[in-house]
């Protein structure tokens, strides 16, 4: 792997590989090569939730294991950290963080929310100390504000998302009441959360604008959770100005499940005090270093993030090429599907990245959680469709704003997600799967889930 790659003033350099080049606008061909291992006959436009691996990313990887179990006392004390810190400086670099002490890799999303909410839970001392983030938090977010910052006396003030949405400005006027809000009883809001791109619903929120007001409100600390961010849309971290930022590199930038990287700027006064929740032996050498080594277990998920940049730039634009091309092919699928069914997008285009929600026909009558379950799991056994089905409850204050379609109001939507392995035919399974359910005029309670 030395042939192919350096660290320059700790930047990852990645020299061009020697390989085919592949098309970004041929699915069969990279279906065939590298994605293989998919469930044929099944549309999988779902990537939004595990990601997707590479067969030569799978590959790497399995170097990785098998250098490990050749010899593995060797492996801990020469290869291992050296390489986790190559991989580190290709998220540096990615991420235009300032500095590789900065970034930290983790298993995932949730273990970095744990490493910052438990540093947070210890500055709450007053009994009006707020956390402020939006209703639609992943739900791991809001279980971890449970067990580590509402045990410890704080409150939450949770922001409404508008949606449907039409522009950045009906977030922004939504985040500012929630902070007013959190601070009328005089309390000190001591951290906000803020999706970079929310799950469920699926919109691209203005971040910076966000972090911008928290500094301006005098908020302690903003932590971004980006789930879905690297490999879907571009990050600068200096720019968007977060004292924490995570994001899964296994969603949208090919990794094997599971890793993900915490940012932590080096100027916030509490990147000393974080600790990753599993002490090991390396406890107290800063939290990019506990991370390495958080006792025996498998890194190669870590180690191969070289060998992905080397993948990406088989393409035409890099990752750069690979995002705008799935942020124009799901804008153009999911258009496709609201015209058929006689809907609407959730967002306009410019506020989805490589995910976007569109709403789904009011005959299929989505009146609960358990009819979007009952909905996405049967058109995933009788359709061989994946793809998740959300729920949005009508909501009194919106009054005539509320969505609705020629048979009445929208309370379900779908969130499509587009990666370079899908094709056009998928969705258009999809868009029949969904036409052939209304014809037969059943409705979410009547489908048969088996």
């Amino acid at each position: 792997m030395g042939e192919k790659e350096e660290l320059r003033n700790g930047d990852y350099v990645a020299k061009k590989p020697k390989l085919l080049k592949l098309s970004i606008s041929d699915p069969e061909y990279l279906l065939a090569s590298e994605f293989s291992h998919h469930e044929p006959g099944t549309a999988r436009i779902n990537n939004g939730s595990f990601g997707c691996c590479p067969e030569s990313i799978i590959a790497a990887q399995r170097t990785w294991q098998l250098r490990f179990l050749k010899q593995p006392d060797h492996f801990y004390f020469s290869t291992l950290r050296p390489n986790l810190s190559k991989s580190r400086a290709v998220v540096k670099t990615l991420i235009n963080a300032s500095d590789l002490d900065e970034v930290s890799l983790v298993d995932n999303a949730t273990t970095a929310a744990a490493i910052v909410l438990q540093q947070v839970g210890r500055r709450f001392s007053q009994i009006n100390d707020t956390v402020v983030m939006f209703h639609c938090a992943f739900p791991a977010i809001k279980k971890s504000i449970q067990a580590y910052v509402t045990r410890a006396g704080a409150s939450v003030i949770e922001v409404r998302l508008p949606f449907p949405v039409n522009s950045d400005s009906e977030i922004i006027a939504e985040f500012r009441k929630g902070l007013s809000k959190a601070k009328s009883n005089g309390g000190k809001v001591r951290l906000a959360i803020i999706d970079h791109i929310t799950s469920m619903p699926s919109v691209l929120v203005p971040v910076r604008e966000l972090v911008e007001i928290c500094r301006e409100q005098g908020v302690d600390q903003v932590f971004v959770d980006a789930a879905h961010a690297i490999g879907s849309v571009p990050i600068d971290v200096q720019e968007i100005g977060a004292d924490f930022y995570v994001s899964n590199l296994y969603k949208w930038f090919f990794a094997p499940p599971s890793v993900a990287f915490l940012y932590c700027r080096k100027s916030n006064s509490s990147s000393s005090t974080m600790h990753h929740p599993v002490v090991s032996h390396e406890y107290g050498n800063g939290l990019p270093i506990e991370s390495s080594w958080i006792g025996t277990r498998d890194y190669s998920p870590q180690l191969v993030i070289p060998t992905i940049i080397e993948f990406v730039n088989r393409f035409e634009g890099g990752i750069e090429g690979i995002m705008a091309r799935n942020h124009e092919q799901v804008v153009k699928m999911g258009k496709m599907l609201a015209e058929s069914w006689g809907t609407s997008l959730g967002s306009p285009p410019e506020m989805c990245a490589s995910m976007i929600m569109v709403a789904l026909p009011s005959k299929l009558c989505v009146t609960s959680d358990d009819d979007a379950f009952s909905l996405r799991s049967h058109l995933r056994e009788k359709y061989k469709v994946e793809v998740p089905i959300y729920y949005r409850p009508p909501n009194e204050d919106d009054g005539e704003n509320e969505p609705r379609h020629k048979d009445g109001l929208i309370t379900g939507y779908t969130r499509i997600s587009h990666q370079i392995y899908n094709k056009v035919e998928d969705y258009y399974k999809f868009r029949d799967a969904i036409n052939q359910i209304v014809e037969n005029q059943q409705v979410c309670k009547m489908l048969s889930t088996k």
